[in-house]
């Protein structure tokens, strides 16, 4: 194991006992710290982001990946807007649950704890080092970051930020730390480094969380790929089924819950379709279609027929594949086949189908009449999240505070002895 990953594990581990029992003033504190510090280092943070954007075109890195890795004023000022709601949200660290009193007198309860330490592995978005870090701080979870090469400026720059209100505010060194090294070797120490290191988090591409999922030897929770749907059903109102389609694809395509499917039942195709169409041409969106979508949209500048991959393609782009499904069954069988399990919605005003596709369908996050995306930490009042989890243990959808700790059995007695 390099000293690298020996030394900020062990630091980690000591930042960890004392997190664990840090009061929430202190805490709260630091984050207030956090927010002013990422303002009065906007200039030096703009700077290194502009070198990591400047980077990135010269790499050819796509107009997707540059926007999920670009800082602006404003970008800046909503994270030090995130970091206080999360300031603002209840420490979960000590919450007694479950408590009930036994026949023999004993008084058990379970008392919500940290994890302990965190290792986040993530790509592109350097708002990641931020809303982690702060939420690891509050759940009283000491963290380890490893950013991708293509922000490595600009987390530094960030992380730069939070250690120094660390420092200003009592939170114990090795709180927070940064892997700025881009040799790979590391990402799998990382990912083997169970002494130190008690969950990891991958937060990319489907090739980084496969890799965490094939070479830890640490708990993984995986997610954030998300092959969105929607489906249209017959009796949608298709007033609010055009504004809902049109925020889900355009409001920010280069993300996770962003549309990349939509499917439109047969008997309201052909007058719904071409609205469709017109609309997201205007947003400059490729509709993919497969044949009877094609032949409803016969013609349109914006069509192109379909190939079998676009049903399993987060485009994180402004393309959207579209089908004509026979009803419901249909749409329900397709998304069992091609969801990735992170967000899907249905439009519908018969409340029996949108129960049989609350209650069938397998997703984080499985919405009625709204746009997928809302799936988001703090849309959902979480303040911010470290991941968006689409697997089934431990939490599932956006992961905030109390996802990040778990729970220790706390018994009372009064000289009891078992029989």
């Amino acid at each position: 194991m390099s000293d690298e990953i020996k030394l900020k594990g062990e630091a980690a581990r000591r930042a960890a006992r004392q997190l664990a029992i840090l009061d929430t003033d202190t805490k709260n504190r630091a984050l207030q710290g956090i927010a002013e510090q990422l303002i009065a280092r906007q200039e030096a943070i703009l700077e290194a982001n502009a070198c990591d954007v400047e980077a990135g075109r010269a790499a050819s890195l796509s107009e997707a990946m540059i926007d999920r890795l670009l800082i602006t004023p404003q970008r800046l000022q909503a994270m030090a807007r995130d970091v206080l709601a999360v300031m603002a949200l209840p420490d979960p660290v000590g919450e007694v649950f479950d408590g009930t009193t036994l026949p023999n007198g004993l008084q058990v309860a379970k008392r919500r704890v940290p994890i302990g330490v965190i290792g986040v592995i993530y790509e592109s978005r350097p708002n990641v080092t931020v809303d982690v870090s702060v939420l690891c701080l509050k759940s009283g979870n000491a963290v380890i970051l490893r950013g991708g090469k293509e922000a490595v400026h600009t987390n530094v720059a960030l992380t730069q930020a939070i250690v120094e209100a660390c420092r200003a505010h009592n939170i114990p060194e090795g709180a927070v730390q940064i892997i700025e090294s881009q040799d790979r070797a590391l990402v799998l120490e990382m990912l083997r480094a169970h002494q130190y290191i008690d969950m990891i988090i991958p937060r990319g591409g489907a090739s980084l969380h496969e890799f965490a999922r094939q070479n830890a030897t640490i708990p993984v929770i995986t997610g954030g790929v998300g092959i969105c749907h929607i489906y249209v059903d017959r009796t949608a109102d298709l007033s609010k089924a055009l504004p809902i389609i049109h925020n889900a694809k355009t409001q920010r395509p280069t993300v996770c819950n962003a549309l990349d499917t939509l499917l439109v039942h047969q008997d309201i195709a052909a007058t719904f379709l071409p609205q469709v169409a017109d609309m997201l041409a205007a947003a400059n969106v490729e509709l993919r279609c497969e044949p009877r979508a094609l032949a409803v949209l016969e013609g349109h500048p914006a069509v192109r027929p379909a190939s079998p991959a676009d049903f399993d393609t987060e485009f994180l782009s402004l393309v959207l594949a579209v089908k004509v499904v026979d009803g419901l069954e249909e749409a329900l069988e397709h998304i069992h086949l091609h969801s990735t399990h992170h967000s899907d919605a249905i439009l519908t005003e018969d409340y029996s189908a949108a129960m049989r596709f609350v209650n069938e369908v397998d997703s984080a996050a499985v919405y009625v009449n709204a746009s997928t995306r809302f799936t988001d930490g703090g849309q959902f009042g979480l303040g911010a999240e470290v991941a968006i989890s689409t697997q089934r243990l431990h939490a599932r959808g956006p992961m905030g505070l109390r996802e990040l700790t778990t729970y220790k059995w706390v018994i009372f007695g009064n000289g009891q002895v078992r029989a």
